[in-house]
């Protein structure tokens, strides 16, 4: 059964930290570009971030750039996003999608796979 599982979604204070885990199973992520979507309640799914199937490459959105890094190790079979200076505005359930082709793309439309989604809630 191919599954994306996503992990490490918390309540955290404005300017605190928190890393995202996308793990694989039934399948290596090695062939796969990988990204970040979030998703805020009344709103529509948003692309954050994404790394291509080397690693090589890496999207941000404007509103996370400097502030978030997305990284993979296909050892691990598992992808990261390390989020820092969180604001409120970060509140969302964040997703992570496999898109079978090395290549980035911020459509949802193009990926492949989904995982359940982890809730980030950033407020003091």
């Amino acid at each position: 059964q191919l599954q994306l599982v996503e992990s490490g979604g918390a309540l955290v204070q404005p300017g605190g930290s928190l890393r995202l885990s996308c793990a694989a199973s039934g399948f290596t992520l090695d062939y796969y570009a990988i990204g970040w979507f979030r998703q805020a309640p009344g709103k529509e799914r948003e692309g954050v971030s994404c790394i291509r199937s080397s690693g090589g490459s890496t999207n941000y959105a404007d509103s996370v750039t400097g502030r978030f890094t997305i990284s993979r190790d296909n050892a691990k079979n598992t992808v990261y996003l390390q989020m820092n200076s969180l604001k409120p505005e970060d509140t969302a359930v964040y997703y992570c999608a496999a898109r079978g082709n090395y290549i980035c793309s911020g459509y949802v439309e193009e990926y492949d796979y989904w995982g359940q989604g982890t809730q980030v809630t950033v407020s003091s």
